[in-house]
């Protein structure tokens, strides 16, 4: 569940767009990349309608950023269709794409990440973080490395997964069909992430719409819609300790409102049913109040690492699982099931994926901290799902 305005950073960072000369007998593209890291960035490599969003100052101070303590630059090598930037101490993934004059019409930095000796080296930086974490690696459902991997943490949108459980479930039963048509419902909408909370109420929307949205953009009204549709309690069928399920509207009303969120943390099962029941039917809070009340992590969705993996492994079975694969390159497998969670406090990624051989993997990593330094969260997953890529057959 991610939150309006600013709350999360996003996973990939946009700068801008850029062009320097070819040099011969070389890839151009591994050309610019390798310039932008190591020559002083000029305004004049810049086409002229990207300079008025993005000057070339601001591009300057987000390499600079992004490679400040990865020590000596070592080189460019391809990655997939991408390029990756290699220092002493780690490495940054560039996604670039050039125009017909050979500048570039795109250019995408993810988060640094290590560069990792081997999977327990994973673990061994994780565990030096602050707060509560978890990690889990497994192949063909055997732990690689793990660290507190049954220990139950928040993991706000990864939630989702249990959701999109419970629809496979229906589905498969036949009480349910990818074509089933539903409303919007005004009484069912959430805030952001997504953007079916601004659509009107009334618009119809298939099964496979909603879990569509859901998954790739993690959209907030169409998981709630769809928990109306299942039944909360098909959900929580595959929800483990999360009973009475929350809606994310609900999440939001009572994040919002001390007196309520403080009848929920010391409320038993029965009686947060009808907290969440008289949740989901007040309105929902305005910005300026959930700002107020956040962070609040009480208030929220639990899970282990291996109940996310159980999860991550059955969401391999609905293809609308990889619209959005997250950190994973999409070329390096054969099946990717992703879905992450992000707010105040709290950080989770989760991914399933499948190899040519067959094997199946699942990497899922969860962070809980008052100063969460998402970078590193991103980077360290990042290159944690690399190895995998480096090491499987």
């Amino acid at each position: 569940m991610k939150l309006p305005n600013g709350w999360v950073l996003g996973l990939i960072v946009l700068v801008a767009v850029l062009a320097l000369p070819a040099r011969a007998q070389q890839d151009p593209a591994a050309v610019r990349v390798e310039a932008l890291f190591t020559q002083e960035i000029q305004s004049g490599w810049f086409a002229p309608a990207f300079l008025k969003k993005v000057p070339a100052a601001q591009v300057a101070a987000i390499v600079k950023q992004l490679t400040g303590s990865l020590g000596a630059f070592e080189g460019v090598r391809p990655e997939g269709s991408d390029y990756v930037a290699v220092f002493e101490r780690g490495e940054v993934p560039v996604s670039l794409n050039l125009d017909a004059s050979g500048r570039i019409a795109g250019l995408f930095f993810k988060p640094p990440r290590p560069r990792l000796a081997s999977l327990a080296e994973a673990k061994k930086r994780m565990e030096a973080w602050p707060g509560a974490k978890h990690l889990l690696v497994l192949k063909d459902d055997k732990p690689l490395v793990q660290l507190d991997p049954e220990r139950r943490l928040a993991v706000g949108s990864a939630f989702k997964l249990s959701v999109l459980a419970a629809a496979l479930d229906a589905v498969e039963s036949g009480a349910l069909a990818w074509d089933r048509t539903v409303e919007l419902n005004d009484d069912q909408k959430s805030l952001p992430s997504g953007r079916l909370q601004d659509w009107p109420a009334g618009t119809p929307l298939t099964l496979a719409d909603l879990v569509g949205r859901m998954m790739a953009e993690s959209d907030n009204t169409a998981a709630d819609h769809l928990i109306h549709l299942l039944g909360r309690e098909r959900v929580e069928v595959y929800a483990y300790e999360n009973v009475p399920l929350l809606t994310t509207r609900a999440a939001f009303v009572l994040k919002a409102d001390p007196e309520l969120r403080g009848r929920w943390l010391e409320a038993g099962r029965a009686e947060r049913r009808r907290l969440v029941a008289q949740a989901e039917s007040r309105s929902l809070p305005s910005l300026a109040e959930l700002m107020a009340a956040l962070p609040e992590t009480g208030v929220e969705w639990f899970y282990s690492a291996r109940e996310l993996c159980e999860l991550a492994l059955r969401a391999l079975d609905a293809p609308l699982a990889g619209i959005n694969p997250g950190l994973a390159r999409r070329e390096a497998w054969k099946q990717v099931a992703f879905k992450g969670g992000s707010e105040p406090g709290v950080l989770n990624l989760t991914t399933a994926l499948v190899d040519a051989a067959g094997s199946r993997y699942c990497v899922a990593a969860t962070w809980n901290a008052e100063n969460l330094d998402e970078n590193a969260f991103y980077g360290l997953y990042g290159a944690v799902l690399e190895q995998l890529a480096r090491e499987r057959p």
